[in-house]
Order: C-alpha cells, then structure tokens, then sequence
C-alpha cells in the first residue's frame, strides 16, 4: 500500500530536473512546498520547516555539496533523501543510512524511497 501524501522540500539546482520531480511527486499524491537551487536557499527552508521530508542532490552547481542541509534535516528530525548521479564520493558516516534516490529519476523509484526515509 502505498504511503500517505506527504510535504516535500526539493534541493535541485538543474530546473528541468526539479520540475521534472515536482511532476512525478505530484502525480503520486504529493505537495512540494519548495524547490531550492542552492544550499543557503534551502537552509531557510529547513530553518522555516513545514514538510514531511527533503529530497536533496548531494552535489550542486559549482561543485556546492548538500550535507550541511542534510545536517541541518538530521538535527532538526526530518527524513531526507539523497538524489544522486552516482558520480560522487560516498554520503559521510553522518548520513550513509539515507535512503538513495538514482539519477535519471523513474516515477516507479519515487515511493519506495519516500517509504525508505519516512516509513511506509
């Protein structure tokens, strides 16, 4: 059974990528409350809170790395998912237990990982 609608914050910096997501996630039930293309934009967001989960890509425009939102969502509780190309360094010890959401996004992949993060 598939989990309930949840609030998802996106850190994405490729706008075709995030609104691609955004219509996957919309179409499976799901509100996105905001897309941020960087880390100080999305640090708001997590500091305004508001969503049940984040999906974040682990590396941005100029090499800008996500863990100090994903430290922030950490601290303050909230499940996150790491979206990723597969060309990177593994996650830090902090952040190794997120669940991994592959580039290029498939909407079959999208639940499953929602339900690894926030529990089914």
């Amino acid at each position: 059974m598939p989990g309930t609608a949840k609030s998802i914050l996106i850190v994405e910096d490729e706008p075709l990528i995030a609104m691609m997501l955004e219509d996957f996630l919309e179409s499976l039930g799901h509100n996105v409350v905001a897309i941020c293309d960087s880390v100080a934009v999305a640090l708001g967001h997590v500091a305004a809170g508001g969503f049940d989960v984040a999906i974040i890509d682990v590396q941005l425009k100029d090499g800008e790395r996500v863990w100090p939102v994903a430290d922030r969502l950490a601290e303050a509780g909230t499940p996150f998912i790491l979206a990723t190309g597969g060309h990177i360094e593994p996650p830090p010890t902090a952040h190794a237990a997120a669940p991994i959401l592959a580039k290029p996004y498939t909407i079959d992949a999208i639940e499953p990982a929602l339900d690894r993060a926030c529990g089914p």
